[in-house]
């Protein structure tokens, strides 16, 4: 960008940060999450990192909190509380680092030591007390005035009233200044939650939305009903300590609650140790955490690096990878699968979000597009968590230049040039675009649209579409066909040697090696790699005919019902809905896929090539899981995926893709995604890795 349109950027992000942090910490609601916030943050930071001509004093990296509310009363702060600039990544780390090293002497450098702290997701405040009692408690408000919350912070029992005297030698001065964290822990928030749904009431967003909210409270009674807790992070007060962690040792003495995983790290070895452990462990606490704080351990050198703006040189929040964050739109692309459906994808400007970089996210549909109000050049906010792909959750148009395109759906398929028509998602009837016929189906938020539909391209001979189909058979987690790539598939329906996968057995090496650039050897390989693939298992074979809704565990529990793919042909709709996880829009689309005349010929050119299906039912020795239902969700450590669902099926469990009331188990890995909370709202038992390990043995 040139320098006019880094200005204006700086310029409208500013804006859009201080909206949000307005939203956010003086009026307690919140339009865009955490993650994205944090993002945008992160972006100033670095555009105004590399232009400092154009840091003003109104930046939000220049101020703290927001103006405190009109209805308490307001207290002046003895110092300025700060914030903590963000880091995401060791590379962000050691950028820090060699920036604070050019404050440093060689002797200051060699010596750098850390302490770090578990960053709580909660509210900042500042405690003050005279001659050994608490005097008052005040929220961070703008850094310079906050709110006196005294009243409601003593109803905290982690707050001590009285100061301890660990010996006669120690003498409290008449005046202790310590700073700290209000929180509230996960199993208190999901109590109060029970009550707002039992109520018929919203349910709050996080545990830091009802800490911020409940410190605010006009009645001190509405703040002891909550049950916050809170630990102690600062001592401004001085009793001769030389480093951050006698600070925490000498808080501790006089009775204030520490975190007890606050740690010493003497290199940023063991701080990207430290941070990589409660990254994949956070889980595990009472409490959310959305990070750790990494802080210069000598207080004298934290006090010669000093301030940059209103944030301390000495100290930075080394942030978890991202769950959310902002890109920009570079381009939208239709795609077309192999049932026809045409799916807009954003292609993004590259960004890491949970330890992986992305560049593709879905848009899903036409309406999805309308609905998101997005355009190519487009800002917006993307998001990935555990086993949920990428997805676009909101545009910000605040941040828009004048260059942004608008996104049109073609009329025409891309690929053959067949008019694509509107058909509801999962049923299949379809009319042309022409004819304007909208169906209502449900959104993935939820919500019912009177004009979602997909578009699709009906003609069953576009390239496109076969090509996505013999991709899907051939897949590993279909006929796993090695070596037989996209551009060999392309190839061979170029030449026409294939109409459907049942071909591919009868292709011959002399049909393969005459192509260009295709050697003898390479197209005997070829041809082996497809003959020793003709044995396959029942419910691989169901999946690989790429039958409309039916995924693996589907076509698994398909397997287990009929036992042959004679018996699944001929099984009734009744039937087919009788079966776990299969309602009247899968079963719908199983009984026409077997009614269509091309497909009983092609099942039955399958058996003429020679393809064996085999299956067998499961012989449980040890069938203590039988009867129960687990659904995986995040990220396992231990075991694969595939292979923590087989050890739950040899012990007769079974698996489902979604949460519903009839589920036994939700397995939650690192990162889980929305199933966790679904699971929470329907009070369906959550167990961790080393749960079900336990239950495997």
């Amino acid at each position: 960008m040139i320098k006019r349109e880094i200005h204006e950027r700086i310029g409208k992000l500013k804006n859009l940060i201080n909206r949000h942090r307005y939203l956010y910490h003086v009026l307690d609601r919140q339009e865009i999450s955490d993650s994205a916030l944090d993002s945008l943050k992160k972006e100033l930071f670095d555009l105004e990192e590399k232009n400092p001509e154009f840091v003003t004093s109104d930046s939000p990296t220049q101020r703290v909190g927001g103006k405190p509310l009109k209805e308490f009363k307001k207290i002046k702060h003895p110092d300025k509380m700060l914030s903590l600039n963000d880091a995401f990544s060791e590379q962000d780390m050691q950028d820090w680092q060699e920036r604070i090293s050019k404050l440093l002497s060689k002797k200051e450098r060699e010596g750098l030591d850390f302490y770090c702290e578990l960053k709580l997701d909660g509210l900042a405040v500042e405690l003050i007390y005279k001659n050994g009692f608490l005097e008052t408690g005040a929220t961070r408000g703008d850094g310079i005035i906050g709110e006196d919350v005294t009243q409601n912070l003593k109803t905290i029992e982690a707050i001590p009233l009285k100061l301890e005297v660990p010996s006669s030698k120690f003498q409290v001065p008449s005046k202790l200044v310590v700073r700290g964290e209000v929180f509230l822990d996960k199993k208190e928030f999901e109590e109060i939650n029970k009550v707002q749904q039992k109520q018929g009431l919203p349910l709050y967003a996080n545990p830091r939305n009802i800490a911020a909210g409940s410190i605010r409270q006009l009645d001190p009674k509405i703040t002891a009903s909550r049950h916050l807790d809170s630990n102690a992070y600062d001592l401004l007060t001085n009793f001769g300590q030389i480093t951050h962690e006698e600070k925490h040792k000498i808080l501790k003495a006089l009775g204030f609650k520490i975190n007890k995983n606050n740690k010493y790290c003497k290199n940023f070895k063991e701080v990207f140790e430290f941070h990589k452990f409660w990254q994949n462990n956070r889980e595990k606490l009472p409490c959310e955490i959305d990070g750790i704080v990494v802080v210069v351990n000598n207080n004298n050198i934290f006090e010669k690096l000093g301030v940059v703006g209103k944030t301390p040189r000495g100290a930075i929040a080394f942030k978890f990878p991202l769950r959310q964050a902002t890109t920009q739109i570079e381009d939208i692309v239709v795609q077309i699968g192999r049932t026809g459906a045409i799916t807009p994808v954003a292609h993004l400007k590259p960004i890491n979000i949970s330890g992986t970089t992305i560049t593709r996210a879905t848009l899903h549909n036409e309406d999805e597009i309308k609905r998101l109000g997005v355009k190519i050049g487009d800002t917006i906010i993307v998001g990935r968590a555990g086993d949920v792909i990428p997805d676009i959750i909101k545009a910000l148009p605040e941040l828009r230049t004048g260059k942004e395109k608008e996104f049109k759906m073609p009329k025409n398929c891309p690929s053959c040039g067949f008019e694509l028509s509107r058909s509801r998602s999962d049923r299949g009837s379809a009319t042309p675009i022409s004819s304007r016929v909208l169906d209502r189906v449900g959104t993935k938020s939820g919500k019912k649209s009177e004009t979602e539909a997909l578009l699709r391209c009906p003609n069953p001979k576009c390239f496109a579409r076969q090509k996505k189909s013999f991709c899907h058979f051939v897949s590993r987690v279909a006929f796993d066909m090695r070596g037989l790539g996209p551009k060999i598939i392309d190839r061979l329906l170029d030449e026409g040697l294939i109409q459907d996968p049942a071909d591919l057995f009868n292709l011959k090496e002399g049909d393969v090696s005459q192509l260009e650039r295709f050697a003898e050897k390479s197209a005997e390989n070829l041809i082996s790699a497809i003959q020793n693939k003709k044995e396959i298992s029942l419910s691989k074979f169901i999946y690989a005919l790429g039958i409309r809704n039916v995924g693996e565990e589907t076509a698994k529990d398909l397997a287990d019902k009929f036992g042959s793919i004679k018996k699944l042909g001929k099984a009734s709709f009744d039937e087919l809905q009788r079966i776990n996880d299969v309602g009247p829009i899968v079963a719908k689309s199983i009984a026409d896929w077997f009614s269509e005349a091309k497909n009983k010929k092609l099942l039955a050119k399958f058996e003429k090539v020679g393809t064996k299906i085999h299956h067998q039912f499961k012989k449980l020795k040890n069938q203590k899981l039988i009867g129960k239902t687990f659904v995986l969700t995040g990220i396992l450590q231990t075991l694969a995926r595939e292979t923590a669902k087989e050890k739950i099926r040899e012990l007769g469990g079974e698996i489902s893709e979604s949460v519903s009331k009839n589920t036994n188990f939700v397995v939650a890995g690192l990162e889980p995604g929305s199933k966790l909370q679904k699971a929470k709202r329907l009070n369906v038992k959550i167990i961790d890795e080393h749960e079900l390990l336990a239950m495997l043995k």
